[in-house]
């Protein structure tokens, strides 16, 4: 907005940048607080190039040789090496899986990407001039055939067969906070994003991906205002007239809120109708994270890591009755593996997570300390270690702090979730039809949650605004 010429007016109710994407210390440890996968780094690009500068003056990320490690309580481990042929030999050598399994799984990814990715999370679903394109109207007559009306497990199962590596890929549900068990088979999108497009990390942690953004902005003049509520936003005869903080109305001609769409009606438009059937959807999960200092390292650990749950299914079952399995999966992310000043020498960063149900008056002081001593239990088994005896430092995120911290409607982190087959076409629109110069972004609007879908939801508005 500011590169187009607007005078743009931030107001924040937190006192630091970022949202979710933002960073804690804890003495000598750094931790990205919140999102930990970096992928499609263009649309990061974009934003330099719409400002007219260069992004390696101002943000460098690598790609990542290995996307992830994987640890079964069997003892099985596999590397998801970024390299395809890598890959495709660790499955084979570690799950005595054909390689022509994962190429099946992927091609059809890549196929559902190129097909209906530009389409779809680039574009407003809300336009009718979406609608009469040709390129979509070809796209629409190929969703039935792109599993839609089956569950996200089911096409895994059927492409891929082997329990573990159907686990492996029905995890990429939780990428937006979804049940692979109930979602559309349409996620299974997402793998190409990682093993097409590449997963990276950016030098000095995500937090600078924040940081890049926010000293652009600044470069092209936007005004921050920190610690700065909005009370409302102010409309006459379906106008924008600007926004309220303090009791002072700040005048603008557009509005564009980055709030949870939820908290955005029933806090800041509280004259307006809200959509009840679009609020009123089934939320996505929420997130149980404990940082930890640890005073050792694990050479069989990467950046990312994820411990499976032995009854895949069950656990979602607990999330979807607003509890937590006793045997849950755990991602253990290490930013210090590729900037080593997150922790001191021979020590590690663990942002340790598992999925949780989202805050709905639940004992979390009882859910926590049980999940704790659980997930404790559990790295210990796989990584025959006493992980406890090495935590020398202990923050904790929970569905209450997501809340207040981030102002995610009961902690859901993801707003909404995809557990059901039309849930892509049911995400609240990017501007409002009742009031001119209205907008909406972030991950609990189309085209949905994490930061590449979040950076496509701002360039929907910008289309929207600008067509």
């Amino acid at each position: 907005m500011a590169s187009r010429g607007y005078e743009v007016q931030i107001f924040e109710s937190n006192n630091y940048p970022g949202g979710k994407l933002t960073e804690i210390q804890l003495g000598d440890y750094r931790f990205d607080a919140g999102p930990s996968l970096f992928t499609m780094p263009e649309y990061i690009q974009a934003l330099f190039e719409c400002a007219g500068e260069k992004i390696s003056d101002h943000f460098q990320y690598e790609r990542l040789d290995i996307v992830c490690n994987y640890f079964w309580e069997d003892g099985t481990t596999l590397s998801a090496f970024a390299d395809l042929n890598q890959f495709k030999e660790e499955v084979e050598k570690k799950l005595a899986v054909p390689k022509e399994k994962i190429d099946t799984a992927l091609n059809e990814s890549k196929k559902k990407y190129n097909l209906t990715g530009k389409i779809f999370l680039e574009k407003s679903l809300h336009k009718k001039e979406t609608w009469l394109k040709t390129d979509v109207a070809k796209a629409m007559l190929q969703i039935p055939s792109m599993g839609i009306f089956k569950s996200m497990h089911d096409v895994n199962e059927k492409l891929l067969g082997d329990k573990k590596l159907v686990q492996l890929f029905d995890r990429y549900a939780t990428y937006n906070g979804s049940n692979p068990y109930k979602a559309s088979g349409m996620l299974t999108i997402i793998p190409h994003f990682e093993y097409g497009i590449g997963a990276f990390f950016p030098k000095g942690g995500m937090h600078q991906i924040t940081q890049s953004l926010f000293n652009l902005a600044k470069r092209k003049g936007v005004q921050f205002h920190f610690e700065k509520s909005v009370q409302e936003i102010v409309h006459q005869k379906e106008k924008i007239i600007g926004v309220k903080v303090n009791d002072e109305l700040i005048e603008a001609n557009q509005v564009i809120s980055n709030m949870d769409i939820y908290p955005t009606y029933k806090k800041l438009l509280p004259t307006l109708k809200p959509p009840m059937k679009i609020l009123n959807q089934e939320k996505s999960s929420s997130a149980l994270i404990f940082y930890w200092g640890i005073q050792q390292t694990f050479p069989t650990l990467e950046l990312h890591n994820i411990l499976f749950s032995e009854n895949y299914r069950e656990e979602f079952e607990q999330i979807a009755n607003g509890n937590i399995s006793a045997d849950p999966t755990v991602y253990i992310n290490i930013t210090q593996k590729h900037n080593a000043g997150d922790a001191p020498d021979g020590c590690e960063n663990w942002f340790t997570m598992i999925n949780v149900p989202y805050n709905d008056g639940q004992d979390w002081d009882n859910l926590i300390a049980d999940a704790r001593k659980n997930i404790i239990q559990k790295i210990n088994r796989i990584l025959k270690t006493d992980i406890e005896s090495l935590i020398t430092c202990e923050s904790i995120l929970d569905p209450r702090t997501i809340q207040s911290k981030t102002g995610s409607n009961s902690g859901a982190l993801y707003g909404y979730s995809s557990n059901s087959m039309m849930a892509a076409f049911l995400r609240h629109k990017n501007f409002s039809t009742k009031i001119k110069g209205l907008y909406f972004c972030g991950g609990s609007v189309h085209p949905g949650g994490g930061i590449p879908l979040c950076l496509l939801s701002a360039k929907i508005v910008d289309d929207v605004m600008h067509e």
